[in-house]
């Protein structure tokens, strides 16, 4: 039997205890924050620097850049993202943007360079880089050049990505706890 509502903190009691939501909310970033996570979208874009350097080796050529970035945008109006990683649009798009005329065997063969384990996979990745060639091509209506290269490029002058904080909301019944509360 599957669970048609996600239960309330509050339901769970232990041995006289509730703890209160913003406390366990503390403790949650505590631990987020002493093992430097960070709480932001991971994109394609989060993918980029990594699948450059193992694609394009430390030349890093800004006009894959801009070209992978462009594909990115381009084939997010194609797309459904839900359906494919975000590494696996990362990859397909920069080797789109080194080179657009990769048969199936290369592609595999330049997936398995940059991974020995199969955490890419490579049927994803066929189907978003055979999108990006009919980007290139033309054959869909994503406009070729949206945005200039100097916007894009400055994307790129951080190695990390910036996170924001969200605050988080729990239910009413959360917020009043019938048993005794542990508060710090």
């Amino acid at each position: 039997m599957e669970e048609c509502r996600v239960p309330s903190l509050s339901e769970f009691p232990m041995e006289d205890y509730c703890f209160e939501n913003k406390v366990i909310q503390r403790m949650e970033l505590l631990v987020l924050n002493t093992l430097e996570w960070k709480m932001g979208s991971i994109t394609p874009f989060s993918y980029l620097n990594y699948f450059i350097s193992k694609i394009c080796g430390e030349s890093r050529p800004k006009e894959t850049i801009s070209r992978a970035v462009e594909l990115i945008l381009a084939v997010i109006k194609e797309i459904n993202l839900l359906e494919h990683r975000p590494s696996v649009i990362a990859v397909a798009a920069v080797l789109a943007a080194s080179d657009n005329q990769l048969t199936r065997q290369e592609l595999d063969v330049k997936v398995k360079l940059i991974s020995s384990t199969n955490f890419l996979e490579n049927e994803h990745i066929f189907s978003c880089y055979i999108v990006m060639q009919e980007i290139e091509m033309g054959k869909l209506k994503t406009p070729k050049q949206a945005f200039s290269p100097n916007s894009i490029n400055s994307c790129f002058t951080t190695s990390s990505g910036t996170g924001s904080k969200r605050r988080l909301t729990y239910n009413d019944c959360d917020q009043n706890c019938p048993v005794k509360k542990i508060c710090q």
